[in-house]
This record gives C-alpha cells, sequence and structure tokens, in this order.
C-alpha cells in the first residue's frame, strides 16, 4: 500500500514515516502544498495523509483541488486543527477522515485500517449508475440526477447519498451512517447524520416529487422508491 503523506513538520513525518514503514507501507513525503499537488497529479495512491497548514497551497486546497480533478483517492486529514467547524469543512470539502494532533501512532493506524476497509467495501458494492426510482447516481462522473434534473451535491452528500443506494431498501442506523460516511473521529452524540439528511431531502425529495429518503423511527434512515 503506497502513502502520499503531506506534511511540513520534520519531526511529525519523520515520526510518521517511520512508523509506517515499520508497518509495512511505502510512503512518499511532499514538505509544501506544491509538491504535494504535482504528486497527487502524477499518479495513483492508496491514500492520502494531509496536513491542512502547509506552505504555498493549504490542505483545504488541495482538497478542493483533488475532488474537483475527480481523483477518489481516500485522504486522512490530519491536523492540529481540532475545532468541529475546521473538521466539517475538511469533510465537506472531500476528506474522508479527520485526525487531530497530537496523536497516538496506533491511533493514526487504527484511522487508515478503518478507511482502507471502507474504501474497498464501497469499491467491492460500487456499480457504475445507482438508481431508485427516477434518481440516478453516476459513480464515475460523481454526477446526480433525478427526472432528468441534475443535482449538486457536496462531496459529504455525494458519499451519504451513495452508501443509501447502494443499500436501497434497507433500514441504516444513524451509528452505521456515522462511522462509514465521516468515520471513527467523531461524536456518536453528534447531530451530522440528521443534518445531513436534511440537506438530502431538500435537494432530492422536492415539491411535486415522491419522496425517496425516509425516516424509520428508532432505527435510521432508508431510500426507496415505494412505502
Amino acid at each position: 500500500m503506497e502513502l502520499l503523506l503531506v506534511e511540513d513538520n520534520s519531526r511529525i513525518s519523520e515520526f510518521v514515516i517511520k512508523g509506517l514503514e515499520e508497518s509495512g507501507f511505502s510512503v512518499v513525503l511532499a514538505e509544501n502544498g506544491v509538491e504535494a499537488r504535482a504528486l497527487i497529479s502524477q499518479k495513483e495512491w492508496d491514500m492520502i495523509l494531509l496536513d491542512i497548514m502547509l506552505p504555498g497551497i493549504d490542505g483545504i486546497e488541495l482538497l478542493q483541488y483533488t475532488r474537483y480533478k475527480k481523483i477518489h483517492t481516500p485522504i486522512i486529514v490530519i491536523s492540529a486543527l481540532g475545532d468541529p467547524e475546521d473538521k466539517i469543512k475538511a469533510l465537506d470539502y472531500g476528506a474522508d477522515d479527520y485526525l487531530t494532533k497530537p496523536f497516538l501512532f496506533r491511533e493514526l493506524l487504527a484511522h487508515i485500517n478503518a478507511l482502507s476497509r471502507r474504501a474497498k467495501m464501497s469499491y467491492d458494492l460500487s456499480s457504475d449508475i445507482l438508481e431508485c426510482a427516477d434518481l440516478k447516481m453516476y459513480i464515475d462522473k460523481h454526477k446526480v440526477e433525478r427526472a432528468g434534473d441534475e443535482i449538486k451535491l457536496t462531496f459529504q452528500e455525494f458519499k451519504l447519498l451513495k452508501l443509501l443506494l447502494e443499500n436501497k431498501d434497507r433500514v441504516l442506523s444513524r451509528t452505521e451512517l456515522l462511522d462509514t460516511v465521516w468515520g471513527l473521529n467523531y461524536d456518536t452524540n453528534t447531530n451530522v447524520v440528521d443534518v445531513y439528511i436534511s440537506y438530502l431531502r431538500n435537494k432530492i425529495d422536492r415539491e411535486g416529487l415522491p419522496k425517496l429518503i425516509k425516516t424509520i423511527k428508532g432505527r435510521g434512515y432508508i431510500i426507496q422508491s415505494q412505502e
């Protein structure tokens, strides 16, 4: 497994690289945003470990660039910025997970392994097109349509809808949605799942169209075309 580490702090990068290589990973280091952007463009990585505060181009800009280029490599943001708003911003711009500095190496390893499992599960389940009634999701194009009209979703909204469609007609609990879409670093008491379900409903279940995303009281959410 080949990882790209984007980190300008030499003490942290040496610590991370040593631990990852001892764990069997191959690691390439980029010490600034410009170098990282070039490396992201040049080849396909198994995973990217990304700091936010970088010289040249910051981590948020790199996230935007990577997802704009339709590069779906799993990305873990590793940052000293621990405010919930910083985490939400990174996830909205395309991060798959968020780890706050300082951290234990085994904690980083757990995040890498968990994200790797989620990414493999998603790849195994994916077909080119996912559908429910007149709702279509084109995975490779990162595009969603309802009744022929394109719907613009954020990266995180897309991931949530993709999970629902992959499990069409099956109830998914809030915990399952939280763990798969947002990762291990989120507080289980957060209402982020409910907030993003509301965002999706506002965009997908428009007036005059049948409601596809349903709440199953006490259990979670489901996407289905019929009652």
